[in-house]
């Protein structure tokens, strides 16, 4: 099965676990690329407030259209209990195109029975499977067995 990782990253951990993922898939990537500045402490407070409030924000075009992929593992880390404002805009803009979805997320510590919640509302589809992993985990290279958990649960259902 065909499959494309997509994820948005603010601080390189959800997009260090989406590389992962994509290895041992051989899946292709797609960074989604949130226009607005999220750096620093005011693009943080801003970042988990346009979160708290489901917004959508401006995306750089895609390079990899969803539609062309049997699977798509939909990346985010957690804001305010949800996902980030660009993973949000990249759903609502191709998630029609979607066949099957998988999702994942990094996080302080919790939030992403929510996220998982609300991703799938979004879809308007059930994921194959989904994987959170905590922040600190991932930069300290300690999700190597979850991962691969994860990987193998979607190879299992054809990826």
């Amino acid at each position: 099965m065909k499959a494309l990782v997509a994820y948005y990253s603010r601080t390189g951990a959800t997009r260090k676990a989406a590389e992962e993922i994509a290895r041992r898939l051989g899946a292709d990537i797609e960074e989604i690329i949130d226009a607005k500045p999220r750096g620093g402490v005011i693009g943080w407070l801003g970042a988990g407030k346009d979160a708290s409030l489901k917004r959508l924000t401006e995306i750089a075009p895609v390079c990899r259209g969803p539609a062309a992929y049997e699977l798509v593992v939909i990346g985010t880390p957690v804001w305010a209990f949800t996902m980030a404002p660009a993973v949000r805009t990249y759903i609502t803009r191709h998630g029609q195109a979607f066949k099957k979805v998988a999702f994942f997320c990094t996080m302080g510590g919790s939030g992403d029975k929510r996220t998982f919640r609300h991703m799938t509302g979004l879809t308007g589809s059930a994921p194959l499977a989904t994987l959170a992993l905590i922040e600190k985990d991932v930069r300290e290279d300690q999700c190597g067995r979850e991962i691969e958990g994860f990987a193998a649960r979607l190879a299992g259902d054809g990826a």
